[in-house]
């Protein structure tokens, strides 16, 4: 049963949703982004405007903690909302007034834009961490409690060490390839005919998904019996050379690396433009007395360049390491994991359909145990080159 005093609070603004719902779409569309302006209005006032020191800014305050306890109380027809949001408005307008060390409003302002990105971070990272790390000590239902046992089937049965080796296999190939690939070409085309072209030919299958790009890769390795025309590229070239056409994806422990070569092929476009940029700042004057101390090409490149692009190296192997580690999508789409080809996200995935939550939560934490490190050290890396600065 509604207690009345719920019923007559919420009628008007079930009043107001119900004539919205009568509108045309055409209406209803402005009605939503009437709304907004008004929603980014308010929070304009609160963050940036009402701060402000002066008599005008002192009324826009008063005004406000008048105002909107009495646009609630005319929208929800209540008393009790109406004095819950005065109390509110009325404690942060007093947080306003406060004067810290660096400002008038500092610290609301500080509050007022942290806030989102907090509430965001707790909800969506941090409560779930938590809730993951619980689960991995618990059994499929979640109704008891079994210690490691999930991680120990992770490393006792072949599909969790497959999955755990092959991870590893992957954060030691990809970045170590795609950085060396697009660096190499970023030397060579810089400051070139044509540089332009090249480098959007490079970069182009960083626009496509993984997805996209898998099945791409599953064309190219394609295979059909011996009696067949062959439609995948690879087949199509061995047997033009008098070759037999192979299975790609089902000949382990080769099959892993074909994978491989799609998150290669996929990631050096991003590690030649961001090593390509990092490049053209090394300073001229250091590459100009390196050549005038008798330093042929390679010495200043491996001196000079180098030593000075070493902050976007690290970053590009941060990035694709984690990248390489979490990857999920090229595996389920071409092989979808099987023929010793699974990786952690992939078995996490595999786990979960199969209802076995325990063992999932525990792969899951696995992959967070080793992204952490490098999130640490790219972090580190990061504060070390402010101190520089």
């Amino acid at each position: 049963m509604i207690h009345p005093r719920h019923e007559g609070e919420s009628v008007n603004a079930t009043l107001f949703f119900q004539w919205v719902g009568m509108l045309p779409p055409v209406l209803q569309a402005l009605v939503v982004v009437v709304a907004f302006v008004v929603v980014v209005a308010v929070i304009l006032l609160l963050v940036d405007i009402a701060p402000r020191k002066g008599t005008l800014y002192t009324f826009v305050r008063l005004a406000m903690c008048l105002l909107i306890p009495l646009a609630v109380m005319l929208f929800f027809n209540s008393w009790y909302w109406a004095m819950g949001v005065a109390v509110v408005v009325g404690a942060v307008f007093f947080l306003l007034d406060y004067r810290s060390r660096d400002g008038v409003g500092y610290l609301i302002q500080l509050v007022a834009f942290m806030a989102p990105a907090l509430l965001l971070l707790l909800v969506g990272l941090i409560l779930p961490s938590i809730q993951t790390m619980y689960s991995s000590f618990r059994n499929s239902s979640n109704s008891d409690f079994v210690g490691f046992a999930n991680y120990v089937w992770i490393f006792t049965q072949s599909d969790g060490v497959t999955s755990v080796v092959n991870s590893i296999i992957w954060v030691l190939l990809v970045p170590t390839v795609s950085t060396i690939v697009g660096l190499a070409y970023a030397v060579f085309i810089d400051r070139t005919r044509g540089e332009k072209i090249y480098k959007v030919l490079v970069f182009m299958p960083m626009a496509i998904s993984f997805v996209g790009a898998s099945i791409i890769w599953r064309f190219m390795y394609e295979y059909r019996g011996g009696d067949f025309k062959q439609i995948g590229l690879l087949n199509q070239i061995l047997v033009w050379f008098g070759g037999t056409p192979q299975q790609w994806l089902l000949n382990e422990p080769w099959n892993n690396l074909f994978l491989i070569v799609v998150l290669i092929w996929v990631q050096t476009g991003f590690a030649m433009v961001v090593l390509s940029a990092s490049i053209k700042g090394v300073p001229a004057e250091l590459l100009e007395a390196a050549e005038l101390d008798g330093a042929n090409a390679w010495q200043r490149f491996r001196s000079v360049t180098v030593p000075s692009i070493r902050p976007a190296l690290i970053v590009v192997l941060t990035t694709i390491s984690i990248a390489s580690l979490k990857v999920f999508d090229i595996v389920r789409t071409m092989t979808a994991g099987n023929y010793g080809t699974s990786v952690l996200a992939n078995e996490m995935y595999t786990q979960f359909s199969k209802f076995e939550a325990g063992r999932s939560a525990a792969l899951s934490v696995i992959l967070f145990v080793l992204v952490l490190p490098i999130v640490i050290y790219n972090a580190r890396q990061i504060k070390k080159q402010r101190e520089v600065r």
